[in-house]
């Protein structure tokens, strides 16, 4: 198991951003399986509602999320040193998505950018790159980018139910003292196969058959459709989850039950609610966003972090946090997981920011 204890290290705000259309499971026209029908399978996952827009892609909503923190952090993006992106579905296949965020945010032609390919775990995999980036001081601030937005408009058949779009966006900074971010880390590459998206990487190049639709257990793919071994995905989930946040706490000498809040990667409503139960945690810590916005990959930590604390309505202040103590866990594609654990100080909790199609750039 990897630890790493990152000192000095200020979270000092998170944002997010989803499309402004939203797409109701159980009042789709469109019958998502033929083996059970649309309530079932929200009874099964949680997720009653989406965000999706398929003129979106999640470097639009990650762009437009930053663009609210760093206004509510009163930061000058010339002064970001560092800009990460987590992503399944980056912009391009090169260059690096991330440079293209340097550039449309206006961040100085020093700064360093980076892409990383990681989904369910890839927010708190990307915490600790940046993390590490940070702790010594040569690097001042930084902008964790993490989202998805899975595009089906070739095969609008395929889209699947359990996933929505969402960006989001960690500005981190130096900060002498301050004892930063507590991480655990695995991995587990023989379960490869268990989240994969088998065409149109270097193994199993593209060719002619990759649009053909094929019915797999009961639902309808092509080579560049995400498939899932939905059971021992489960299996992992709740066995791998619980055991991480224990060994955490373990390594590093406190009490888990006594942090604030615990956000874990939002997959599937039981698979959570299992989770916690496994855990002993009081259900008013465990935040919970998946029936609101779907699975989001990435996104979905910090996507629920901000749900739990942002302002809705005509109130758009951002709201700001002091002391509260987080435990956030992500699971899946790899197979990979990691846990983290920091104290907010004066963490600013920007208000989710809505996205239409025709806000983005590029």
């Amino acid at each position: 198991m990897a630890f790493f204890h990152f000192k000095n290290v200020r979270v000092a705000g998170i944002s997010a951003g989803v499309p402004s259309t939203v797409i109701n499971n159980l009042t789709s026209e469109r019958r998502f399986s033929k083996d059970y029908d649309n309530a079932d399978f929200v009874a099964t996952t949680g997720v009653v509602e989406r965000r999706i827009d398929q003129n979106l892609t999640a470097s639009d909503l990650c762009y437009k999320a930053a663009k609210k923190l760093i206004s509510d952090l009163n930061w000058n993006a010339n002064e970001i040193d560092a800009v990460i992106m987590v992503s399944q579905t980056l912009d391009y296949v090169l260059p690096a998505t991330a440079c293209i965020m340097q550039h449309r945010l206006g961040c100085s032609k020093d700064c360093y950018a980076e892409d990383i390919q990681l989904g369910c775990s890839g927010w708190v995999y990307g915490m600790s790159n940046v993390a590490a980036l940070i702790q010594n001081g040569d690097i001042k601030r930084a902008l964790l980018c993490a989202g998805d937005g899975r595009h089906h408009i070739i095969c609008p058949e395929l889209e699947d139910p359990l996933f929505g779009f969402a960006g989001s966006v960690t500005a981190l900074e130096y900060d002498e003292g301050n004892d930063g971010i507590k991480c655990n880390f695995g991995t587990d590459g023989s379960g490869y196969d268990a989240i994969i998206r088998p065409q149109g990487g270097t193994r199993n190049p593209i060719d002619a058959s990759i649009f053909n639709v094929v019915e797999i257990t009961g639902k309808q793919h092509n080579g560049m459709s995400t498939r899932m071994k939905g059971m021992d995905v489960f299996s992992f989930g709740i066995s791998t989850a619980p055991k991480s946040v224990k060994r955490l706490a373990e390594k590093y000498g406190f009490n888990y039950l006594d942090a604030d809040y615990f956000v874990f990667h939002q997959a599937n409503m039981k698979m959570n609610q299992l989770i916690a139960k496994k855990l002993k945690l009081n259900v008013e810590k465990v935040p919970v966003s998946m029936d609101r916005y779907g699975n989001t990959s990435s996104a979905s930590i910090p996507l629920t972090i901000v749900d739990e604390f942002s302002s809705w309505g005509e109130v758009v202040n951002p709201s700001v946090l002091n002391e509260e103590t987080f435990i956030c866990c992500g699971f899946g594609v790899g197979l990979s997981w990691g846990t983290i654990y920091f104290k907010a100080n004066n963490m600013v909790i920007s208000p989710i920011v809505e996205v239409n199609s025709d806000e983005h750039m590029l």
